[in-house]
């Protein structure tokens, strides 16, 4: 009966025409005497409930710090790593974890894992630049290697030691990184075509398997946006609200707006889900790296610059595999908790509907009849009404 337009509400008229069912006067404290026995058992335990879906949020953070701290994988680094540090000219051999040329017995550390990637991705921007001149029928200038925009290393002051097998590395180092574009509305051949189109409130915390819009190759051309690759993980860059921060999954190719990042994981070996969680992790933190006093956003060099534990890749897949399935554990005890919040509420209404339905407590013959009650009620209005003193109304001043 909401007549409102701006803000929704209840005329006082409106509150006159409600009908209240009313039972007989004692008939009303056995009613109210079993609600109160009723729903205080019902709000303990959803009390109950609600504290343990904050402790399963819990305890998907503590796994998380866990896995990116490598205190996950600690029992398995040991039963699967023997790591021998190699002292380095002019440094103790009990040097920072994250500085360390460390080496094990069982193949490539993070540090090795690192270069590796570096080498990789300084291969494919020469093997670019080669084809570029090609392309344009000149020969490569002498020096034309030295043009490289080598990624810039994090700065490690301050950050936690990592295991000795483990090296902190940037996301700018390991990974490409990517700002979207959203194609001009106004132009209609750019929409409404077959290629995905991300916008940053998609990005929750979640893989993305469809999106909500798509773009043509008309608008794909035609701004700065490009195609992603399958595992991408996107970061939320802009919003007040929650989304600043927020991370997914790409399991499509897909195209994204100017407000998220999108990070190629894809061109290394190292599985999108660990980065994921990493900025999973890291929410709040990077939250409050953004910059801007109106408006806080991250931009493509604040991701570049976000430091990343880099474990090595053996042990990458071993966090990955048991955090999925501590996450499946927790995700099925939410689900659950949640069906049975759902149950609850619904006997809520069930126990009210039964209260005014004169259904919840047995009804006694010799409790005096509502109408009686009722008629007193009036009684007592009318006598109310006619004891009332009048309101003096107030005249001009002289």
């Amino acid at each position: 009966m909401d007549k409102s337009t701006a803000i929704p509400s209840l005329s006082r008229d409106d509150l006159y025409k409600v009908e209240v069912p009313v039972a007989p006067w004692t008939e009303q404290t056995r009613i109210v005497e079993k609600l109160e026995e009723l729903l205080s058992d019902l709000d303990a335990g959803v009390a109950e409930l609600k504290a343990a879906q904050r402790k399963l949020a819990q305890y998907r953070q503590s796994l998380l710090k866990a896995a990116v701290e490598g205190a996950l994988t600690a029992e398995w680094r040991a039963t699967h790593r023997s790591v021998r540090p190699e002292p380095v000219e002019g440094r103790p051999s009990s040097v920072h974890a994250s500085t360390s040329s460390a080496r094990t017995d069982e193949g490539e550390t993070g540090a090795d894992l690192l270069q590796r990637i570096l080498a990789e991705r300084r291969a494919r921007w020469e093997q670019k630049q080669l084809a570029k001149f090609a392309e344009q029928g000149k020969t490569p200038p002498n020096g034309w290697q030295s043009k490289y925009p080598a990624p810039v290393a994090p700065d490690i002051d301050g950050l936690p030691a990592l295991p000795a097998s483990w090296v902190w590395s940037s996301l700018g180092q390991c990974f490409h990184v990517a700002v979207g574009a959203t194609p001009s509305r106004k132009e209609l051949a750019y929409w409404d075509g077959d290629i995905p189109w991300v916008s940053s409130g998609e990005v929750r915390f979640a893989r993305i398997t469809s999106t909500k819009e798509q773009i043509t190759e008309n608008g794909l051309n035609n701004t700065s946006t490009r195609v992603n690759p399958v595992g991408s993980v996107l970061l939320g860059m802009i919003g007040e609200g929650r989304t600043r921060g927020q991370v997914a999954i790409l399991d499509i190719e897909a195209a994204n707006n100017q407000n998220c990042a999108a990070i190629w994981v894809p061109e290394t070996d190292i599985p999108p889900e660990y980065v994921y969680y990493w900025l999973w992790s890291r929410y709040e933190e990077t939250r409050r790296d953004s910059s801007g006093n109106n408006q806080p956003a991250l931009n493509k060099s604040i991701v570049e610059a976000i430091p990343f534990p880099l474990p090595p890749l053996d042990e990458l897949i071993e966090i990955v595999a048991r955090v999925e399935n501590s996450l499946i554990q927790s995700d099925r005890q939410d689900a659950a908790i949640t069906h049975v919040l759902k149950q609850a509420a619904a006997q809520r209404k069930n126990i009210l509907k039964a209260a005014f339905a004169g259904q919840l407590v047995p009804q006694d013959p010799n409790d005096e009849p509502a109408s009686v009650l009722l008629e007193r009620i009036r009684a007592a209005k009318v006598e109310h009404a006619g004891n009332a003193k009048p309101v003096a109304k107030r005249g001009r001043k002289a």
